[in-house]
């Protein structure tokens, strides 16, 4: 069973800054892509951010310029990095191991427990 742990949400002010970890249990070096997808109360999961095992990344249009996705596979670790964050960014970020196909990301099976963000003054 692969898990996937995640870690580093909080609390923080608007314009600040937080980064999210997500470990995996087996290494994730040539194997899967990773996701990271967020879901507030109410709302639909959504694709945030995902990277493929050769550092392509993808991004919805309204994190571009503010988050980073970036992978360190003798870590078998994924992270997102979120800057000038906003009272919408806050939910709860989810960790994802999936594959990439046609240049689009496809979640898999996999999904980590999931972390609170909460952006808020």
């Amino acid at each position: 069973q692969v898990q996937l742990v995640e870690s580093g949400g909080g609390l923080v002010q608007p314009g600040g800054s937080l980064r999210l970890s997500c470990t995996a249990s087996v290494s994730i070096f040539s194997i899967s892509a990773m996701g990271w997808y967020r879901q507030a109360p109410g709302k639909e999961r959504e694709l945030v951010a995902a990277i493929t095992n050769d550092d392509r990344s993808k991004y919805v249009d309204s994190v571009k310029g503010r988050f980073t996705i970036s992978r360190d596979n003798a870590k078998n670790t994924v992270y997102l990095q979120m800057n000038s964050l906003k009272p919408e960014d806050t939910a709860v970020y989810y960790c994802n191991m999936g594959r990439y196909d046609s240049g689009s990301y496809r979640s898999g099976g996999y999904w980590g427990q999931g972390t609170q963000v909460t952006v808020s003054s």
